[in-house]
């Protein structure tokens, strides 16, 4: 009756978002609203929430604060840490209230959550009282969802008015941050707040200098108001500088020390399913990594172009569910800019016909299939095919997925982490 339910009423049908509203009431009351006990950190956008909800998590702790952490991939209450296997980056808001009370109740005064436009939309952060929120940036995505990018940028920007809009916490001014180098920097800036605090990498209160990048890492002076600080991180990319300055003006206003804060960014080992690195002895570099949008999928492929000697495989899909069906040719043509061999599979089909998402991805490919590019929807085949023809020198890039232990399938929850498929055909 439920699923009958959800196809003959919309997602965003005014009855489905009152419905989210009252039970996102219910919990918060009968959970009796743990936030308001606890710093809340919100962190949203359209790529790199994942890592940043972890590096502000990792400095937190380092400096000594008891924080609880929600995110698309992990949980974690101080030092202990499990897998979120629910795929869903912001829990339902009676899962949410629970966990928020657990962390309450094992003496949490920080906690640190992802937020996405879906769970703004559908209330499920109702009854949080956030004090600090950051943005990493702004591209379209979830457009099937929201109706249109304004719908959905103007989902993001809920998160900003709560903050301004909600109770302020004593000693804890509400405050925003904020990228300086995005495009809709002006869109969040018009939000109210205690204290803004930017963040890129020229003209911003917080940036960078002394820039290196390298497969493990990379090094940079981190400079914030009045002070500066040499800080290697452990992920690639020039987009993890940008995330771990989006951390540390985070934690800068919760009265972290520069150097407490370096240590944490340091601290954090690579994040899993993010340019996590797969070694079981192989001559080749894999990379396992949630990119599932073209963007996403543009900066990963463009990093290990630049960085491999030898052949770049790539093998990915695109998300079923009737998710943003127009970026599918783009990530198509995206493989196609980068990698020198592409194979197209499955990701998360869910009731969609998996063959039908392949053929969508595949027509920004301009490439015959045969040559260079196969069309595999057995994901554990398509993964095969590229590590038996990956050769010393290559990297073998295997996106979105990233650490999820689930692949929705015809409607099932079928067991699966990419991670683990890789270690079991290179025998690791």
């Amino acid at each position: 009756m439920l699923n009958y339910l959800r196809r003959i009423i919309p997602d965003r049908n005014p009855l489905r978002l009152f419905y989210h509203k009252i039970m996102a009431f219910l919990a918060a009351v009968f959970y009796r609203f743990p936030a308001k006990d606890m710093i809340v950190i919100g962190v949203t956008g359209t790529n790199g929430k994942t890592t940043v909800v972890n590096m502000i998590t990792s400095v937190l702790n380092e400096g000594g604060y008891k924080t609880g952490m929600a995110s698309t991939i992990n949980f974690q209450i101080g030092k202990r840490e499990w897998v979120n296997a629910s795929k869903q980056t912001t829990l339902g808001p009676f899962y949410l209230q629970k966990l928020l009370l657990k962390m309450k109740k094992e003496g949490c005064t920080h906690v640190v959550l992802e937020v996405t436009s879906h769970a703004i939309d559908q209330s499920r952060i109702f009854g949080i009282d956030f004090d600090v929120a950051v943005i990493t940036g702004v591209t379209s995505d979830h457009v099937e969802y929201h109706g249109s990018f304004g719908n959905y940028l103007k989902a993001k920007g809920e998160l900003f008015r709560k903050v301004s809009e909600s109770k302020r916490k004593k000693g804890v001014p509400k405050t925003i941050i904020l990228n300086a180098d995005d495009k809709h920097y002006e869109f969040f800036d018009k939000f109210d707040a205690e204290k803004k605090i930017s963040y890129g990498m020229k003209d911003a209160e917080i940036r960078v200098s002394n820039v290196e990048q390298r497969a493990e890492g990379s090094s940079f002076t981190l400079h914030v108001p009045d002070d500066s600080i040499d800080v290697k991180i452990k992920v690639p990319g020039k987009f993890n500088i940008y995330n771990s300055m989006a951390a540390a003006g985070a934690c800068l206003v919760l009265g972290v020390p520069l150097k407490e804060i370096a240590k944490g960014l340091e601290a954090k080992d690579g994040i899993p399913g993010r340019f996590e690195r797969v070694d079981c002895g192989q001559k080749f570099n894999v990379i396992v990594d949630y990119a599932h949008g073209p963007d996403s999928l543009e900066s990963l492929l463009s990093l290990y172009k630049d960085i491999t000697s030898g052949k770049v495989f790539v093998v990915f899909g695109a998300t079923g569910g009737g998710r943003d069906k127009g970026k599918r040719p783009v990530m198509g043509e995206v493989a196609h800019k980068y990698a020198d061999y592409i194979i197209v599979t499955d990701d998360d089909p869910y009731e969609e016909d998996e063959l039908e998402i392949i053929e969508q991805v595949s027509k920004g490919i301009p490439r015959k299939e045969g040559e260079c590019f196969w069309k595999i929807p057995d994901r554990k085949e398509a993964i095969k095919i590229a590590l038996t023809e990956a050769e010393e020198g290559d990297t073998v890039v295997i996106a979105g997925k990233g650490a999820e232990e689930i692949m929705m399938l015809k409607g099932e929850r079928i067991p699966w982490n990419d991670r683990k498929v890789v270690e079991e055909l290179l025998g690791g």
